[in-house]
């Protein structure tokens, strides 16, 4: 079985909450090189690893 996540193997809240993360991501990009956003990518994986176990529950 693939681990590779579509859209629909979101929860709504999850989608929101990763759009949320990806727009703070991009203000801080704007910010200039060198600004860390790796917390913000950590959420973001934490989300897509809740969503994987769910989508692999039988």
């Amino acid at each position: 079985m693939a681990d590779d996540l579509s859209f629909s193997d979101f929860t709504i809240g999850e989608k929101a909450r990763i759009a949320g993360l990806v727009a703070r991501m991009g203000k801080r990009g704007l910010a200039g090189e060198g600004v860390d956003i790796r917390d913000l990518q950590r959420k973001v994986e934490r989300i897509e690893d809740q969503a994987r176990r769910r989508k692999q529950k039988p």
